[in-house]
């Protein structure tokens, strides 16, 4: 049975639809989900039976947030890849990470392809790693009184992360890099502190969110610039942990840390 709430539409027009996806379901049918596993794309075939959509980017199933498509014109899709491509796409997400983070800084550590052994089994293991950049900067630091290994205490930031490229699991991989993995990640973070999340705050999701996607319109040549908080489960977590609001988090430097 299907617990996972409904994407909301946050933006459509002719050719454009912007959702916010919730974490936990996929973006696409995937052959090592169960059968009618929920997929977004199937959700909006439902809605939207008469119209074709082209994904222009993907989100983790274990990320929530804001997704793009094209429905219906095959141009629209052409021009908005090459933004991707190009780089004039540019994507905000939220993360809370493991220890305190510095204040901002940039992440230029290329990344190998990571291979999908099940999906890609016979697939090159020598590629070259790919240039990857991340920019981030904290909004805020907590402290919790619970002992984690040889710790007394726990200590957490929350992170606003923008990617300059888009390489697979990307905020993952760099903010591990830096010792700081993603609360919640299961492949790339630290069993630990997300069963710390699980048992003291009943939170069982990775804390990645896409909060932001701002582009050009492929014929309107206009900007167009989408934003979403997280959910209500995210946000009644970030009060718990002293940041109740966001937007004055990013607004005044003098309230992150």
């Amino acid at each position: 049975m299907n617990t996972l709430p409904e994407p909301d539409i946050l933006y459509q027009d002719d050719v454009l639809m912007i959702l916010h996806k919730p974490a936990g379901l996929l973006v696409h049918p995937s052959w090592i989900a169960p059968a009618r596993t929920p997929n977004l794309v199937g959700w909006l075939k439902q809605q939207f039976p008469a119209d074709t959509f082209h994904t222009l980017h993907r989100l983790d199933r274990a990320t929530s947030g804001v997704i793009a498509f094209v429905r219906n014109d095959k141009q629209a899709a052409q021009t908005m890849h090459q933004q991707f491509i190009d780089r004039r796409v540019h994507k905000t997400y939220l993360c809370v990470v493991r220890g305190w983070t510095d204040p901002e800084g940039s992440i230029d550590y290329p990344l190998t392809q990571e291979k999908d052994h099940f999906a890609e089994p016979f697939a090159s293991d020598s590629k070259p790693p790919q240039e990857a950049v991340t920019h981030y900067r904290t909004l805020g630091h907590v402290e919790l009184p619970i002992p984690v290994g040889r710790y007394p205490v726990a200590r957490y930031s929350l992170v606003e992360v923008k990617p300059e490229t888009g390489r697979k699991h990307q905020i993952r991989r760099h903010m591990k890099h830096l010792l700081h993995p993603l609360v919640g990640d299961t492949k790339h973070g630290e069993g630990r502190h997300n069963r710390l999340f699980r048992e003291h705050f009943d939170l069982h999701r990775l804390l990645l969110m896409a909060t932001e996607l701002r582009f050009e319109h492929p014929y309107e040549l206009k900007q167009v610039k989408v934003s979403a908080p997280p959910d209500d489960e995210v946000m009644a977590l970030f009060a718990r942990l002293g940041w109740p609001d966001i937007e004055q988090l990013r607004e005044n430097p003098d309230l992150r840390c």
